[in-house]
């Protein structure tokens, strides 16, 4: 199982938290919000459950849904 990457370090330690739609790396510790416009290209999607690791990129540019918070 590939796991997902997280955007502020770039290693494979994010995890999701009690709140959903809340992940947290263990690695850096930073915390990211999955959002349902893309903060790069502005496109709206539906929020999914995290099943995979693609729930969590836009595709419409391959940008990542998830803010830091």
């Amino acid at each position: 199982m590939e796991r997902p990457i997280c955007p502020g370090c770039g290693e494979p330690w994010l995890r999701p938290t009690q709140l959903p739609g809340r992940y947290r790396c263990v690695y850096c510790l930073r915390r990211f919000e999955l959002v349902s416009q893309c903060p790069n290209c502005g496109e709206h999607q539906t929020i999914v459950r995290m099943s995979a690791s693609e729930d969590m990129v836009c595709q419409q540019c391959g940008n990542s849904m998830l803010r830091s918070i």
